[in-house]
């Protein structure tokens, strides 16, 4: 019994002392171990008297147990002492000065969306949008597009599948005939997005972002269509003036249809939007077409409107000196750096619409 208590006091005198995780693991070893001082004594039980084993084995577990509970705390101090450390070495000062960060810019294709629509929101217009992934009827049969109409040729349309039912839309005019199937005139939105066409050079890309306008009402005529485009195009280039045209065209759901171009000069080397004796096409137009409304359950003899697509791509350039726009899609990031703009600066009416 003796040879107990000495290990006992021994060994909770050690434990006592401030000791490394490899000590404590040493400790454990001598005590525990299969040679182990208290694993020891567990053998001699058997060589006891009856009534020396039950007074031997009640006191050896209590001492094995105060032992192993000593041991477990003091491995739990080093584990928080370590914890302790780690967070004292690696916390950070917040009196310190902030580091230098650098700053994202939004891609002029971002900021002129925005400002299309902050412009279209003063007169009346809303936003909608669509899926990039349309079907053959939205994208082309309710907008009066017949079957053997060239905007159907693989060359200019991406099909995803065979049956030529699913495709990338052409444009984002699919997004009227979603709009207008589910609710009732009026209708006044624009309808901003990604749209896809096989075709790719210094001035078209297979993947491009459009700009269409719907404005369905009763007595809605071509002098609702200028008023709203000289508005627009004077807004978004930000000039008093603006000499505006319009030329005969054709679009499946459109009659009349007009293409648009709006007068420029060359200055100093650089293109100025508004007076001049040059002329640029800048989007397409025209009264909605009587079988797109009657496609979409709307009574022309009730009501008529106009719509119109602008490229988005081709206003930023005009607005912002790109001369190509492939850069558009080109992720360097000193163009954007260049081109870019501010994540604050948010284009807005009352404020400006520029940098």
């Amino acid at each position: 019994m003796s040879d107990l208590k000495n290990i006992h006091r021994e060994y909770n005198s050690k434990l006592g002392n401030k000791l490394s995780l490899e000590q404590i693991n040493q400790i454990k070893t001598e005590l525990f171990g299969k040679n182990g001082l208290i694993s020891t004594q567990f053998k001699i039980l058997g060589k006891l008297s009856e009534s020396e084993r039950k007074q031997f084995a009640s006191e050896l577990n209590k001492i094995k147990e105060d032992l192993q509970n000593l041991i477990s705390q003091k491995l739990k101090d080093i584990e928080l002492s370590s914890i302790n450390e780690k967070l004292e070495n690696e916390k950070v000062d917040i009196t310190l000065p902030a580091r230098p960060i650098i700053k994202g810019k939004i891609h002029p294709v971002s900021q002129t969306i925005d400002a299309i629509s902050s412009i279209f929101s003063e007169i009346g217009f809303s936003v909608e949008e669509g899926p990039d992934v349309e079907n053959d009827y939205n994208n082309f049969s309710a907008l009066n597009t017949p079957d053997n109409h060239p905007a159907r040729d693989m060359h200019d349309t991406f099909y995803l599948d065979d049956e030529k039912k699913t495709l990338l839309r052409t444009h984002t005019s699919p997004v009227q005939i979603r709009t207008m199937m589910k609710d009732q005139p009026p209708f006044k939105i624009i309808a901003p997005g990604r749209t896809y066409r096989s075709d790719s050079d210094q001035t078209h890309s297979p993947m491009f972002h459009q700009v269409e306008g719907l404005h369905i009402d009763k007595n809605i005529n071509m002098g609702n269509l200028k008023g709203c485009l000289n508005y627009f195009i004077k807004e978004f280039f930000e000039v008093d003036k603006i000499k505006m045209r319009f030329r005969p065209s054709h679009f499946p759901f459109t009659e009349p249809s007009a293409e648009v171009d709006i007068g420029y000069e060359i200055k100093d080397g650089k293109i100025i939007i508004g007076e001049g004796d040059k002329w640029l096409e800048i989007l397409g137009c025209g009264m909605v077409h009587p079988n797109v409304l009657k496609n979409v359950k709307v009574d022309p003899n009730k009501f008529q409107g106009y719509a119109f697509g602008i490229g988005i791509d081709r206003l930023a350039m005009l607005k912002y000196g790109i001369n190509d726009l492939r850069s558009f899609f080109e992720c360097d990031y000193r163009w954007l750096n260049h081109f870019g703009f501010d994540p604050l600066d948010v284009p807005t009416n009352y404020r400006g619409l520029s940098r």
